[in-house]
């Protein structure tokens, strides 16, 4: 065996009351007013959509957006909505809950692959609770979307890897976790599958070739996507493959698609600027990593990251949930660091204390906003407790106290617990008009399932759900077109001022559109 393989065989049920501690706290944090807000463009929209055409169709084997084929994902998380719809009816909460509950599992999966590579409980635990307080984690995974269902199953993944050192079966869910992953985001499964292998050669487990489960979870696993593709394949034909692998797959590595792109630190900026106050560790903590990386743990993050990174980075197309399932990683590292302070608390960086005080400052400042531009309580509250934290642990580590740590966790948590509970979680919505009262509109006044053309600049998932129908944008010399063969028009002032449609007759105005048709017997 060699040096590198030394793993620690931990007691599943010795390990409960911690994993299910973890699991309630987080599961409070990822629900909490999970349905208060509207869905968001563009996944969740898109999702929300092909679920519930699924839920009123019963057709579960190929998905469609309004009836129209929808070729872009495999259906896994389709279906797990679909079925949430059954259970609860379609809304927003029913709509992200699936997804959010499954988010939330990562948590103590991460507390328990962290007991598999830590000779202590503490790094463990702390990784744990840092990813448990990471901002886009929550932010992100609370979503209806499918990146923190992806890192639940690299967890898994990652966990069967090691378990299987000690009991043979765990290597059946290797396999399964695989098939999973590829029926959740499809080709996202090599790159995450190659940093799972680079592991087991890492780690010297080659041994699991020669295990009989393996490869019965991988017949498990591949049995199913490989149905559904077939499945794909024989209805659909040469365009399924040309959309579901080209367009959404290996287009995205070496074009930027939808305009969505950026320089190659793309992703190191959206460290910068969401992961804190744990970005402050980070460095260290990648340090020790580096001393340690003839460890199990040491190589796993050093080639969880290093491979995960690299390959986001050089991608052309640039989104800022695509970093998510680095975060394991990250807060491996991290909690490797705190752990090393934790336990030698003699004397720490000044220059720590000097930046929790700086977040301090800044966050008196961000209370000064939210009490003058946002004036909302919890907002305001979430300021307070944000000061006092950053001040606070900024305190405690000019004594050398290590009881800073539990302070960030605590107070990350709260405040964390605070925002979600906020109308301003999901900020995105207000890069564009809200979409609920345009939808009533055209609910109310337009027949049911006919298609709506508007002005605005670009189509918003989100207004087709609650529509219910297609909006579809077009210029103005389309809409002047499409105004004798077409019954409803969407306009904003400008675009209703220029085009002057004759005989013509406005149903109603919501959000600054005046939904228009033409005038009864014209």
């Amino acid at each position: 065996m060699s040096k590198l393989a030394l793993t620690f065989n931990r007691s599943l049920m010795r390990e409960l009351p911690w994993f299910l501690g973890l699991l309630i706290t987080a599961v409070v944090l990822w629900c909490i007013a999970l349905g208060d807000l509207p869905l968001r463009d563009w996944d969740e929209g898109y999702y929300a959509i092909v679920s519930r055409d699924m839920y009123r169709s019963g057709n579960w084997l190929h998905p469609t957006y309004l009836g129209q084929p929808f070729l872009l994902k495999p259906p896994l998380m389709y279906w797990l909505v679909a079925l949430s719809y059954h259970w609860g009816g379609v809304n927003e909460f029913t709509t992200r809950l699936p997804l959010a509950l499954l988010s939330a599992v990562g948590v103590p999966l991460l507390y328990l692959l962290g007991r598999e590579i830590f000779p202590q409980r503490l790094p463990s635990l702390l990784a744990a609770l840092v990813y448990l307080t990471l901002l886009p984690v929550v932010r992100h995974t609370r979503l209806a979307m499918l990146d923190g269902m992806i890192v639940t199953l690299l967890l898994l993944l990652l966990l069967c890897i090691l378990r299987t050192r000690w009991h043979r079966l765990w290597a059946m869910g290797i396999g399964i976790s695989l098939g999973l992953m590829a029926l959740t985001k499809g080709i996202i499964v090599l790159l995450l599958g190659a940093i799972a292998a680079a592991f087991i050669l890492a780690n010297g487990q080659l041994a699991i070739l020669k295990n009989l489960y393996f490869w019965l979870g991988l017949l498990l696993g591949g049995v199913s996507v490989f149905a559904w593709y077939d499945a794909q394949w024989q209805h659909y034909g040469e365009v399924f493959l040309q959309v579901h692998f080209q367009a959404q797959g290996f287009n995205r590595i070496s074009q930027a698609v939808w305009g969505n792109t950026g320089p190659t630190w793309y992703y190191l900026v959206e460290l910068l600027k969401y992961s804190c106050p744990w970005l402050v560790f980070w460095p260290g903590g990648l340090y020790l990593t580096w001393q340690k990386r003839n460890t199990p743990w040491g190589m796993l993050v050093l080639l969880g990251t290093l491979i995960y990174l690299g390959a986001i980075s050089v991608m052309r197309t640039k989104l800022p949930w695509y970093i998510i399932p680095l975060y394991p990683f990250f807060a491996l590292a991290v909690a490797a660091q705190l752990a090393e302070f934790w336990e030698n608390s003699r004397r720490y960086p000044g220059i720590i204390a000097g930046i929790f005080s700086l977040f301090s400052a800044a966050s008196l400042g961000g209370l000064v906003y939210f009490c003058l531009v946002d004036p909302q309580l919890l907002l305001i509250i979430m300021g307070v407790v944000v000061a006092l934290t950053m001040g606070l642990a900024a305190w405690q580590i000019t004594q050398h106290n290590q009881w800073f740590i539990p302070i960030l966790l605590a107070g990350s948590y709260l405040a964390l617990a605070l925002l979600m509970s906020s109308q301003s979680w999901i900020w995105e919505l207000n890069e564009a008009f809200p979409v609920k009262p345009v939808a009533a509109l055209i609910r109310e006044k337009a027949k049911p399932g006919v298609a709506v053309y508007t002005s605005f600049d670009y189509g918003r998932p989100s207004l087709d759900f609650y529509s219910d129908r297609l909006v579809i944008p077009q210029n103005i010399t389309a809409l002047q077109q499409l105004w004798s063969t077409q019954p409803y028009l969407l306009l904003d002032q400008s675009a209703l001022d220029t085009l002057g449609l004759p005989n013509s007759i406005s149903l109603g105005t919501a959000e600054g559109f005046t939904l228009v048709a033409p005038e009864v017997g014209n």
